[in-house]
């Protein structure tokens, strides 16, 4: 067969179908990407909900036999919003990061790579297979990295000379021997806008991401996030964005390209106090087929309520005042009794000392007198 013909027919399908850019690598290990995932998980710097198994990241022949290529995928997303909506006060917004904008990009990407499956399956029967988007065992960067489709950032995200950073990635291992492409020279030069943009310092120096202390990821967990962090998280919902809008590759970087990509500002940018008593029934509805959503309500709703202290609503007391005293989860009671203390004022100290005296958990305890303290102070 004419291995290289196929790639060429197999580009032109892949621009057919509405593939960005298609990038070709060979299926060797990634030994240097192995050490420092070594390294990152020596530092406690993941965020754990990587695949644990370093092995499975870093060898592609785990993951099918006798692989001889993989096919890395990108597809540019939107930076700004068509239409926008104002957050004022009393109406207060949250946001939710660029990558959670439109319909969930993990549905956009496998349809994108299921695609291309069937038309190698047609042409080379018997072709092994294995496609994957972000929750595979690859690590998508390292993939789309050396298969040229863009360099690795010091904000390590895959920056593309066409579209930035702002573009989704996926991947297919395959039995079929396709020509590699050449990886990208690195751009960044002695830029380090990024690692001066990041609100928390996550990132350690170019390259080096110290997971615990992202806001993209602290946003997506579930207990009480630390205190040093709840100021530096401002109106996030979902993510962040910092590292890539300070990137001047991104400056100027708009594409609308996938209408199934293209946001409901009411989703992607959401009123905040209607967050709170919202049910799992209209989260669902309202918020599930974003990629935001994946973790459920319950971090959502603590982040509203962060975002709600970092605005000084005095307009939500009420509001917090409902959870403070209903909310059966000791996380949302204890984050809106710290929220209340930022927001501060005669009612808001009344409702405190009157849960100060009813509550029963130790970490809620805590949290109302540190919202205490800061109305005193």
């Amino acid at each position: 067969m004419d291995y290289r013909q196929l790639k060429e027919d197999l580009i032109a399908y892949s621009k057919e179908i509405g593939i960005d850019k298609i990038g070709f690598t060979t299926a060797d290990p990634f030994g240097e990407l192995k050490n420092r995932l070594i390294r990152q998980q020596e530092l406690g710097y993941q965020s754990g909900f990587e695949e644990p198994v370093i092995e499975k990241r870093t060898n592609p022949a785990l993951l099918l036999e006798k692989p001889r290529s993989i096919i890395a995928i990108a597809l540019a997303y939107p930076s700004k919003m068509s239409v926008r909506v104002e957050s004022k006060k009393g109406a207060r917004r949250g946001i939710f990061a660029r990558a959670s904008w439109g319909l969930d990009y993990h549905h956009i990407l496998r349809d994108k790579l299921a695609k291309l499956e069937a038309f190698l399956a047609e042409r080379v029967p018997g072709a092994r297979l294995k496609s994957m988007v972000d929750t595979g065992e690859l690590a998508d960067r390292a993939v789309a990295e050396r298969a040229g489709i863009g360099w690795s950032g010091k904000n390590c995200s895959i920056i593309t000379p066409e579209f930035g950073s702002y573009v989704y990635l996926g991947e297919m291992i395959t039995s079929i021997p396709f020509e590699p492409d050449m990886p990208m020279e690195d751009k960044c030069g002695t830029c380090t806008k990024c690692l001066d943009a990041c609100p928390t310092g996550a990132l350690v120096q170019g390259g080096q991401l110290n997971a615990q202390r992202c806001i993209a990821f602290l946003t997506q967990t579930k207990g009480f996030i630390p205190e040093e962090f709840r100021d530096k998280i401002g109106n996030r919902i979902y993510g962040c964005d910092s590292c890539q809008t300070a990137c001047p590759e991104n400056k100027g970087r708009d594409y609308h390209f996938h209408q199934e990509m293209e946001p409901d500002p009411e989703t992607a940018k959401p009123l905040l106090k209607p967050i709170l008593t919202i049910s799992n029934r209209d989260f669902k509805e309202r918020f599930g087929k974003v990629a935001g959503s994946w973790r459920g309500k319950k971090p959502i709703q603590r982040n509203a309520i962060i975002a709600l202290a970092h605005f000084k609503d005095e307009t939500a007391v009420e509001d917090l005042k409902e959870v403070v005293e209903k909310d059966p989860r000791p996380v949302m009671r204890g984050t809106a009794a710290w929220a209340l203390g930022k927001i501060g004022g005669a009612d808001a100290s009344f409702i405190l000392e009157k849960a100060r005296a009813v509550e029963k958990d130790a970490d809620v305890l805590a949290e109302i007198e540190k919202g205490i303290s800061m109305i005193e102070e």
